[in-house]
C-alpha cells in the first residue's frame, strides 16, 4: 500500500474555505528530482487567484515555494536531510506543490541552503520573493549603479526585495505606495524618495518638471502599464512583473499611438525560474540569506501561521494588506 502525507487541497474555486485538509498518496520522485520535507512555505498572491479560478494553471496541492529538508533523491545529488529551498519548477501549477507534507521538486529547482542561522519560517520568506526580484533587476533590466529606478508596489513582498537589492547594488530608488504614512520606512530601507502611487503618476511627475525615469519596475500591473513605459526615458527599460492591480488587460491597447519610441518593454513571470533562460544557480542566494542573517535587510515575515491555520492566512492574503511576507509553517 503507497504511502500517504497530509496536504491543503482546492476543493473547488471560492474563498479561503474551500481549502480543505486531506489525507493524500505521498509523492515519489524520480531521477531528476528531489523529495522534499516541508517545513515551512510562503503564501503567493498568484495562489489566491488560483484558489478563484483566475488562473491559467494550478494543481488542487497548490503552494509555489518551500523549504525543509531532503527526504529523497534518487540520483544521489543531494545529501539527505540538506537543507534546500523548492521553487517554482511547476509547483502549484503543473505538478503537487509546497502546501503538501511532502513535495517533489526538479533540481533545476532546488536551491541548497548549507549555512545559515535563519529560522524555518525566516527561510520561507525567501526562495520566490528575492529569486523574482534578483531576475527583474538584474537579469531583465540590467540595473546598473548610479541608474534611476522606479519601483511600482513598492510595499508589496517582491518591491520590498527589489528595493534592497536595488539600494544595495548602489541604485537611487524612487518606490511608491499607495499610502503616505509608509513613505518614511521606505526611505528608512534605502529610497532616495517616496511617491504616492496613483493612476496618472507620469502626468503627477512631469509637472513637476521630474525627469523620466532609467529603468521601471512595474509591480501593479496592466492598470498602470502605459504609463509606467511613459515614465522611462528613451533607450531605458521597463518590465512588468507584478498585477497587484488586478488581472483585467489594458484596453483597446494601440501599441502604435501608445508606446513610446525606444523604451524597452518585458515581461517577467516567476514560472520562468530554474529553466535554461533563467537559472537558479545564477542568483547569489546564499549571499541573500547571509546578508538577511546579519541583519543588512529585514526580510522577516509579517505573519506566519500553523499548518492548521491556512484559512487565516489566505483570509490576509485577500485584504491586500499583508504589508509583507505570509508564511505557513508545520
Amino acid at each position: 500500500m503507497a504511502e500517504t502525507m497530509n496536504a491543503i487541497v482546492i476543493s473547488s474555486f471560492g474563498g479561503p474555505e474551500v481549502l480543505t485538509y486531506q489525507t493524500v498518496p505521498k509523492p515519489v520522485p524520480a531521477p531528476g528530482e528531489a523529495l522534499i520535507r516541508v517545513r515551512a512555505f510562503g503564501v503567493n498572491h498568484a495562489e489566491m487567484h488560483m484558489r478563484k479560478g483566475e488562473w491559467d494553471e494550478w494543481n488542487p496541492i497548490t503552494g509555489l515555494e518551500c523549504v525543509g529538508t531532503v527526504e529523497a533523491c534518487p540520483g544521489g545529488e543531494l545529501p539527505l536531510g540538506a537543507k534546500v529551498a523548492g521553487v517554482m519548477g511547476g509547483l502549484g501549477r503543473s505538478r503537487p506543490g509546497g502546501y503538501g507534507e511532502f513535495v517533489t521538486v526538479p533540481l533545476t529547482n532546488v536551491i541548497r541552503i548549507p549555512e545559515t542561522r535563519l529560522s524555518w519560517e525566516q527561510l520561507a520568506a525567501l526562495p520566490e520573493v528575492y529569486c523574482t526580484a534578483w531576475s527583474c533587476l538584474f537579469t531583465v533590466l540590467d540595473l546598473q549603479p548610479g541608474e534611476r529606478l522606479l519601483i511600482r508596489g513598492a510595499t508589496s513582498t517582491i518591491g520590498q526585495a527589489a528595493l534592497n537589492l536595488a539600494v544595495d547594488a548602489g541604485a537611487i530608488v524612487t518606490a511608491t505606495t499607495r499610502r503616505e504614512e509608509r513613505f518614511e520606512w521606505l526611505r528608512s530601507l534605502g529610497a532616495a524618495e517616496a511617491v504616492l502611487e496613483q493612476s496618472d503618476l507620469d502626468q503627477q511627475l512631469q509637472k513637476q518638471g521630474r525627469l523620466r525615469f532609467d529603468k521601471t519596475l512595474n509591480l501593479v500591473g496592466n492598470r498602470v502599464l502605459l504609463e509606467s513605459i511613459r515614465l522611462t526615458r528613451t533607450g531605458g527599460r521597463i518590465l512588468q512583473a507584478g498585477w497587484l492591480g488586478g488581472l483585467a488587460p489594458v484596453k483597446d491597447f494601440n501599441p502604435m499611438v501608445q508606446m513610446e519610441s525606444g523604451v524597452h518593454f518585458s515581461l517577467f513571470h516567476s514560472k520562468v525560474l530554474g529553466t535554461l533562460e533563467f537559472p537558479l544557480s545564477g542568483i547569489p542566494f546564499q549571499n541573500i540569506v547571509r546578508k538577511i542573517e546579519n541583519g543588512a535587510w529585514d526580510a522577516k515575515p509579517v505573519n506566519v501561521f500553523e499548518y492548521r491555520d491556512i484559512h487565516s492566512a489566505h483570509r490576509i492574503l485577500d485584504s491586500h494588506d499583508a504589508g509583507g511576507k505570509i508564511v505557513v509553517k508545520h
